[in-house]
């Protein structure tokens, strides 16, 4: 019997041999070589020998490695890798004509990329010609490989406008759908701003008030290569906590490894209700006249309006800690006691962006910023509030360095054929409106003070992220994919957007190819390069080169590669760095040295780098240092928000009740879900990799349960679990745990999706993506951000036979 390749490497060992290099003389194989390369989770120095990955570890620049480093070998040489372009069956035979219902359930056919992107070329150029301007969809969005130049999303763009394919856009993100909306309008900037210096909370904060935050956890990752600086300020609090009297309080449904951390008390809220904490605690400031009067006369606008509210002179309702503490699930007192001690020491509000991707999710950053304003400590040392500090390891030391500019998606082109209309869509649509966009088709609905009209799509085009994971509602999206005609997938993986697709491009990883990044995106660390340590797995191409090569078919390759090849690309980045560099005094090494070594680390801090302090210098004149707002200052209520007259999202915070949430729940679904960021990997990313042996249960993802539901239910450590919403049922393995509240379970996010039809349970995901089981509505007409916390189940030991997940390898290929 003939020994297959894939059994040969299995048999040997030897992962990822070329076949060439299979039967060369072992003493012509090259020597072992160490490169350097990041991801979104770390910087590595690879070790390869004969042209195969043996080893990695984190460079010495990386402050706190992440266990997610340990999977870069898995990753590459991985069962669910796209090794070669494939076509679905059905879409080869009839093209536009094929059976969408067949989508991930039909065989995929092996081609060319010959065949492949001159079948990619025929489909945009049809589709635009016969539907026009509106008929793509490229909103492609999600974490992709890191890199500066391989940022498929971009590039894809790039691409088409190169090519003058016109195309639908998305705007916001899933991971901050509200807060992306609510803070320019409330605080005049984006979320992302800078933070007060953690030194500063170290040195002079007294109570740290933790809102859905597990920063410990969500720092471990970076949308560039992360250096981990914050890690070194939380060991700074943590011993400040020890040494001096330091609340550290975390508001949340579980106990989070923040909490753990830094040995934080623990107030387990029921999920969905902090907004009625913090009017109930605004309300007791105020009647208690513990509110900072001069502060709010000075630095903000429209508290009256605020304080009409919540005393009830519009409704009748007086927001006191009581009727707050009948919605949280908190004692009264302890509320008190949470509002006497915020406004009795320095007090730093951090707030996740997990409570922003709730029902009504724009009113918890805006009730927070307005409590903080209350407060009066705003521009002090160690006081105020960070919408962002969960993320990018905002808040720790901001070093003296130049950016990494990257590949931009260009200027919309003409073809000159006078075939098709190439002005611009305006049709762009919130990101999470993905679904509701394929399944209404001229459908208006209002977003943001203005009117979004939805496209009729006839083709999508996705590069980097994985739809099929971060879109809530598996089932209802599962529909939406199938009414485009064509749906183009770009990846590295079998994901199940890739086993959904009729097209499917293989890309690379990040060793598989040149590129350039920053290291720190907020602390601006160190610049690392990106190095091509192996060839390409199989037939696989770098993001970069897919793109080309489709350029190619249209006449356009100089237009888009603009004379450069890859390293010509990360050679241009990394000068335009220098020249940043020269202008602010600061030495970078030449490009040659800096690739030699493979990365280059800034020690130089910039000036208040562990003293900054945010808003300290509109505090100090607001008239000379305005904030981005219509009024300069910071906006209890909203003028501009109240002339939209929405009925869900009024001129000032205020209380909503939940779609979804323990206090509208019934017989039939009587627990909250949350679903917050895993531990382990990147969303998605990662799912497929050795990392999974560390946490899953018999093959499934967890959920965590608490003991005396579990009881209730008769289920133990272990047990296989049903989980159901009103959209969909999942399998899950039991973790049963007092870290998680009563009446609340907790999936992570980030299952890969594997559907599989159960009799008698219809079609249910057997390994545990929690998005089947989640509600897909907008925040409000604001934001029309994502909902992914409200969600109610019931669940149930599962004592049927249990089915195999199969999603970790290759669907059926002709």
């Amino acid at each position: 019997m003939k020994t297959s390749r894939r059994n040969f490497i299995k048999t040997t060992g030897i992962l990822g041999l070329s076949a060439p290099l299979m039967g060369a003389n072992m003493s012509l194989l090259e020597k072992s070589k160490k490169v350097v390369t990041a991801t979104h989770w770390g910087t590595s120095l690879v070790t390869i020998r004969n042209g195969v990955i043996t080893d990695s570890k984190p460079l010495d620049v990386d402050a706190q490695p992440s266990i997610m480093e340990k999977a870069l070998k898995s990753r590459t040489y991985n069962q669910t890798r796209v090794e070669y372009p494939y076509i679905r069956e059905g879409f080869l035979k009839n093209r536009h004509k094929s059976d969408t219902t067949k989508r991930g359930k039909e065989r995929f056919v092996r081609v060319s990329w010959e065949e492949a992107n001159q079948i990619v070329y025929e489909e945009l150029l049809r589709v635009q010609k016969d539907y026009g301007k509106d008929s793509i969809y490229a909103g492609s969005y999600g974490w992709f490989g890191v890199g500066k130049l391989n940022n498929p999303q971009t590039l894809l763009k790039r691409m088409l406008n190169t090519c003058g394919v016109n195309f639908v856009d998305s705007k916001g993100t899933y991971s901050t759908g509200a807060v992306n909306v609510i803070a320019p309008y409330v605080i005049g900037t984006n979320h992302h701003h800078r933070h007060t210096s953690l030194d500063l909370v170290a040195k002079h904060t007294d109570n740290i008030i933790l809102i859905g935050n597990d920063m410990v956890n969500t720092n471990a990752i970076d949308w560039n290569a992360p250096a981990h600086k914050a890690y070194l300020k939380y060991e700074k609090i943590k011993e400040a906590s020890k040494k001096r009297k330091m609340n550290i309080i975390s508001i949340d449904p579980q106990i989070t490894d923040t909490s753990k951390y830094f040995n934080a008390q623990n107030i387990q809220i029921i999920p969905n209700t902090d907004v009625a904490l913090f009017i109930g605690i605004a309300n007791y400031l105020y009647k208690n006249n513990l509110h900072d009067k001069t502060f709010l006369k000075r630095y903000t606008v429209g508290f009256d309006q605020f304080s009409e509210y919540i005393v009830g002179k519009k409704d009748n309702i007086d927001k006191t800690p009581k009727w707050a503490s009948k919605i949280t699930g908190i004692k009264e007192d302890e509320i008190i006691n949470l509002a006497k001690t915020m406004v009795n020491g320095r007090t730093m509000l951090m707030i996740g962006w997990a409570l922003q991707r709730g029902d009504h999710g724009e009113q918890t950053h805006w009730i927070v910023y307005t409590l903080a304003a209350m407060l009066g400590q705003l521009g002090k040392d160690g006081g105020g509030f960070g919408s962002s500090y969960q993320y990018s390891n905002n808040g720790a030391t901001l070093y003296n360095s130049p950016g990494v500019p990257g590949i931009t998606a260009g200027k919309a082109k003409s073809l000159g054929t006078g075939s098709y209309n190439t002005s611009f869509s305006t049709k762009a649509i919130p990101v999470a409106k993905v679904s509701d966009m394929l399944l209404n088709p001229g459908k208006k609905i209002e977003f943001n003070g203005e009117e979004v009209e939805f496209a009729d799509i006839k083709l999508v085009y996705w590069a980097g992220g994985n739809p099929m994971h971060h879109q809530q509602d598996r089932n209802k999206m599962v529909k939406a994919w199938q009414k485009p005609e064509v749906i183009i997938n770009q990846d590295p993986y079998w994901t199940a957007s890739s086993r959904m697709a009729d097209i499917i491009l293989p890309a690379t990883t990040e060793i598989e190819r040149d590129d350039i990044v920053a290291i720190g995106s907020k602390s601006g660390a160190g610049i690392v390069a990106i190095k091509k340590g192996i060839e390409p797995i199989e037939e696989s191409k770098s993001d970069y080169d897919i793109f080309r090569d489709i350029c190619k078919k249209f006449g356009r390759e100089k237009e888009f590669t603009e004379g450069r090849d890859q390293l010509g690309w990360v050679k241009h980045f990394y000068e335009s760095s220098i020249r940043q560099a020269k202008a602010r005094n600061i030495k970078l090494p030449s490009f040659e040295e800096f690739w030699e070594k493979g990365y280059v680390e800034f020690k130089e801090k910039t000036s208040q780098a562990d003293t900054f302090n945010y808003m300290e210098d509109f505090i100090e004149d607001p008239l000379e240092n305005p904030l981005g707002t219509p009024s300069g200052r910071i906006e209890i209520f909203s003028r501009k928000i109240a002339s939209y007259k929405y009925d869900d999202c009024l001129g000032h915070p205020a209380w909503y009740e939940p779609a979804e949430y323990l206090g509208n729940s019934t017989k039939d679904y009587p627990y909250h879900l949350v679903s917050p960021h895993p531990k382990f990997r990147l969303h998605s990313q990662l799912n497929n990799t050795i990392l999974r042996n560390v946490y899953e249960i018999k093959g499934r993802e967890p959920i965590y349960i608490h003991p005396k539901d579990a009881k209730k239910k008769g289920i133990k450590d272990g047990d296989i679990v049903l989980v159901s919403s009103k959209r969909g049922k999942i399998l899950a393995g039991a973790i049963i745990t007092k870290d998680i509240r009563e009446k609340t379970v907790l999936v992570f996010e980030g299952a890969w999706y594997d559907p599989k039809y159960i009799e008698g349970l219809g079609t249910i995901c057997v390994h545990g993506d929690v998005n089947v089981l989640t509600l897909d509505k907008g925040t409000s007409r604001l934001a029309q951000g994502n909902i992914a916390h409200t969600t109610l189940v019931t669940f149930e030991k599962y004592t049927g036979k249990i089915p195999p997940v199969t999603v970790f390898s290759k669907p059926e290929i002709i």
